[in-house]
């Protein structure tokens, strides 16, 4: 039977023990005991599929795998102890010496800084396109390039990328794709229909949704996945049990919370235009949002994150942040509460100038995850703290 997404992250659940437990349980173990020898052989050779040692697999983590598989349409998965363990991982199982990636300007810090001083350390280069113009990709595509990476929407400045229009082009080239989808995740975008090959998770994000644990997961493609998993297996930067098990959990209501997400985040954009302190706002569901009709082709909402620039600049900016009452200032995000972020001054602080602005971070730009409470009392608190950098 063919269950709706919905259902699949409430009922997709390891097998129950003799106990017949209705909640999945914690399996808190570094390793598993074998019947006899020829049992032991044949686990280590690969010939039965059962779990040896937690750095391989475990119940919990086979689980959580399991369940954003199902959910992103992909074959298989590689859990990670971290977002950035799963990116990576990725890169590292399936780049050789000499490989070039081509990637959207606009990621992460942390994959940025992966790509300009990581990765060259074993001659692995990265070329940038602007995520307001892709069609400087096939300009950048050499004869070693092998993935075509990029966010949508993107960290933090929310633009969104067609990912029908790279998944042609991927395939043109015979490219993988590769796609983080964190700010989306699996209910608002499903990558792989697109023609994405992998697709990342941090799922430290909205998956867990009320930042307890950190988590990283990558699925796709059975044979690609094959390598990731070896790489991860061999170099130890698996998931541990507990936070699988966490994570596996917080999944069963992510539909539920991202609709309340996505809900009040339209409202207080929209109530952000009309703010006479605030110059612009980016929201995926916005019309006003320079991608809104890629958006609307391809995420079933606008998402969790708003951007948007306050009037006055970096020091508007920190007085807006100072003023902020009981909203949490934090570098995380997807979390049942709202945070704010100041990016110029804080996550992004150590670019110049330049770099800031080629991805869209004015001086004057704030980062807004909204949480689950109300919002009109997110908007209150808000509103109050823009009035102050008058």
């Amino acid at each position: 039977m063919s269950h709706k997404l919905e259902t699949k992250a409430i009922r997709t659940q390891m097998e129950r023990s003799s106990f017949l437990e209705h909640s999945t349980p914690l399996h808190l173990t570094s390793s598993f005991v074998f019947e006899d020898a020829e049992d032991m052989r044949a686990s280590f050779a690969e010939e039965k599929e059962r779990n040896i040692y937690s750095r391989f697999t475990n119940p919990n983590t086979s689980e959580f795998i399991t369940k954003v598989a199902q959910m992103e349409a992909a074959e298989d998965g590689v859990a990670f102890a971290t977002g950035m363990a799963a990116v990576f991982g990725t890169f590292a199982a399936l780049l050789d010496s000499g490989d070039h990636i081509v990637s959207a300007r606009s990621v992460f810090g942390s994959t940025h800084t992966l790509f300009t001083k990581y990765l060259p350390k074993w001659n692995i280069s990265t070329s940038y396109f602007k995520v307001e113009n892709p069609a400087e990709i096939e300009d950048l595509i050499q004869p070693n390039t092998k993935i075509l990476y990029a966010e949508t929407p993107t960290n933090p400045g929310v633009d969104v990328l067609d990912l029908a229009y790279l998944g042609k082009l991927a395939k043109k080239h015979n490219l993988l794709l590769v796609i983080d989808n964190c700010f989306a995740t699996p209910y608002l975008q499903q990558p792989i229909k697109f023609g994405a090959d992998l697709v990342i998770h941090s799922a430290t994000k909205l998956m867990d949704g009320q930042g307890r644990v950190l988590g990283g997961v990558t699925v796709g493609k059975k044979e690609l996945i094959r390598e990731i998993y070896l790489f991860a297996r061999n170099t130890g930067s698996s998931l541990s049990p507990f936070n699988a098990w966490v994570i596996s959990k917080s999944i069963e209501t992510l539909p539920v919370r991202v609709d309340r997400h996505c809900s009040s985040a339209l409202k207080i954009a929209e109530a952000l235009e009309k703010h006479p302190q605030v110059e612009w706002v980016k929201y995926p569901f916005l019309p006003s949002h320079p991608q809104y009709e890629i958006a609307k082709k391809q995420m079933s909402q606008g998402g969790s994150i708003i951007s948007f620039g306050i009037k006055g600049g970096l020091e508007a900016g920190r007085n807006f942040i100072n003023a902020i009452s009981w909203l949490s200032l934090s570098s995380n995000l997807g979390d049942s509460r709202t945070i704010i972020t100041h990016p110029a001054s804080t996550t992004h602080s150590k670019l110049s100038e330049d770099d800031r602005l080629a991805v869209g971070i004015t001086d004057g730009m704030i980062r807004l995850s909204v949480g689950l409470e109300h919002f009109e009392d997110i908007f209150e608190d808000i509103n109050q703290a823009l009035l102050k950098t008058v």
